[in-house]
């Protein structure tokens, strides 16, 4: 029996979790689902963004490797009127969501309902997408499944003052009058952070948001459990990339990319397991077809670390692009214990413009404090106005990553080896970085135009027909009969259905379809990711 899989994927969260050693944390749930299962110390996302990360989760392939590395992509502002946006990425022909592989496996994949892609969802990807995405909704008991929750209550938004936070109350339903249940003495800051009431204030709001999710995943488990699922099912927790904080989110330093990460499987991980192996977000995916027993497509450039073909990385890699109105270049290789980063534009500094970021009360803290020159230590680290063009880290005795040893001799071999490392994988994924924006949207979207999924077309196959010709308005055939389905765009899936309306659910085409004796009705549409989807062809074959 193929195993479930269940993934509850929360925002903007490093390991403040009580089973990580937090003493303020309030994560009953969290906690003993790691009491239960293994808990991954060195889990890293590939940016420390949501949407580029999100992108390599789904597709298990790098962000920077097919153009979804720029956040984000639907983004418009009249004072940047240059950027090349609003527009959706278009990774290569062959790149798919691996939910289709798995749809195609026979799963029922859900997602409630958080997607942030780089790119619209394309109908094939999901069963279900949206707030009533389930896995009970499933037309069969023993069909497996592969179901997907995302809490979005921890974003770094929920750390704002009343203010901002009410413009996002309706979206993420954290817009609430302030009654703090952890106390803001309590929690402790990164040291290149100010250390006063409103920043310990915003970073005890995360806490708050993070106890309440916690119990959104009790929830959630406890209906598996209720409808006798969890001895089958694999539970993944894990984040889209580290704290909301500054040089936290957006940036590849451990705290903006080291994220959570417990794997129950009852029978398969022992009970209480901690290790260290490296793991990228990109790995997900190939992980999940893994257990599924499903091949893993060659052009896949994540690895699975669960499984019978379960491998060990030696490196995770990372990367910043343009964040909203600021285009910024920044690549970052790490091992178990060093992290180097390079800095492409050193003579810029590190905080550039981008609006939505200067909402975040410590942010605003950070520039009053160095507008009147109080800022201490290694808190004048973000305020600088150019940057080393190397950064090299020992995380083990640094793990704040504040003492650059790029220029120290003792380390010049540690250096040399990441920086070839940095080299290798770039060329390995091919780094869409080395082109501009406007160039690649150019490239794929001619006179920013969208480009449009062609329309799929039905060519029968019986006894009286051999699949010369199409019959894209349906016809009369002989039984026993075979309907294919084809489109002429390149890398487009199908999705079809038999039902009629607007709540249709359309199933993804992967083979001929064996029609029985009767008369079908048959809907069909395509679409490729970045594309716009196409018309929808409809036809009725009878079949005696």
């Amino acid at each position: 029996m193929k195993p479930n899989c269940l993934w509850i994927s929360l925002e903007d969260t490093s390991p403040r979790f009580g089973c990580y050693g937090d003493p303020v944390a309030r994560t009953p749930n969290l906690d003993k689902l790691a009491s239960e299962g293994r808990r991954y110390t060195n889990a890293f996302s590939t940016a420390g963004v949501c949407a580029p990360s999100r992108s390599a989760i789904i597709t298990g392939v790098y962000q920077t490797s097919m153009g979804t590395h720029h956040m984000r992509t639907t983004h418009t502002n009249p004072n940047a009127p240059e950027l090349p946006t609003p527009y959706s990425a278009v990774p290569p022909h062959y790149v798919k969501t691996f939910t289709e592989y798995l749809r195609a496996a026979g799963y029922f994949c859900t997602n409630n309902s958080k997607t942030d892609y780089q790119f619209t969802p394309p109908f094939t990807a999901w069963d279900e997408l949206g707030s009533h995405g389930h896995w009970r909704n499933r037309e069969q008991d023993d069909q497996p499944f592969f179901a997907v929750f995302n809490p979005t209550l921890t974003h770094e938004s929920g750390m704002w003052e009343e203010e901002f936070r009410r413009a996002d109350a309706a979206y993420r339903g954290i817009g609430r009058t302030e009654t703090l249940e952890t106390n803001p003495d309590d929690v402790e800051l990164p040291p290149y952070l100010p250390d006063n009431e409103r920043c310990r204030t915003a970073l005890a709001r995360h806490y708050d948001n993070l106890a309440q999710s916690d119990r959104i995943v009790g929830d959630i488990l406890a209906e598996l459990e209720a409808d006798g699922l969890a001895d089958n099912t694999v539970v993944f927790i894990w984040s889209d990339h580290g704290e909301g904080l500054p040089r936290g989110k957006r940036w590849p330093y451990d705290r903006g990319i080291n994220i959570p990460l417990i794997v129950r499987w009852p029978g398969q991980i022992d009970a209480g397991e901690v290790t260290d192996q490296l793991v990228s977000m990109v790995d997900l995916g190939p992980t999940l077809l893994s257990l599924a027993d499903v091949p893993i497509p060659t052009h896949m450039q994540g690895q699975p670390f669960l499984g019978d073909h379960a491998v060990e990385r030696e490196y995770i890699y990372a990367a910043r692009d343009r964040h909203d109105e600021a285009y910024d270049m920044v690549r970052a290789v790490r091992d178990k214990r060093f992290k180097y980063l390079r800095n492409f534009c050193p003579e810029k500094p590190y905080l550039l413009w981008i609006p939505y970021r200067n909402r975040h009360p410590i942010l605003q803290d950070m520039w009053r404090l160095h507008r009147e020159d109080k800022l201490e230590g290694p808190q004048k680290i973000m305020m600088q106005s150019t940057r080393p063009p190397e950064e090299l880290y020992d995380t083990e005795s640094d793990p704040w990553e504040i003492n650059n040893l790029a220029d120290d001799p003792a380390h010049q071999e540690t250096l040399n080896r990441m920086r070839l490392e940095m080299y290798a994988w770039r060329e390995d994924v091919g780094d869409a970085g080395e082109i501009t924006e406007d160039q690649m949207v150019d490239n794929r979207w001619p006179n920013k135009e969208q480009p449009t999924t062609g329309v799929p077309t039905f060519v029968p196959i019986a006894p009286e027909v051999i699949g010369e010709e199409a019959a894209p308005d349906g016809g009369s055939y002989a039984s026993p009969m075979l309907l294919q389905m084809h489109v002429g765009t390149q890398g487009a899936s199908i999705g079809y259905t038999l039902e009629e309306g607007d709540d249709a659910h359309w199933k993804l085409y992967s083979g001929p379809l064996a029609l029985p004796e009767g008369t079908h009705t048959i809907r069909a549409k395509a679409i490729r990711i970045g594309y716009g989807e196409s018309e929808e062809r409809v036809a009725t074959f009878t079949v005696s």
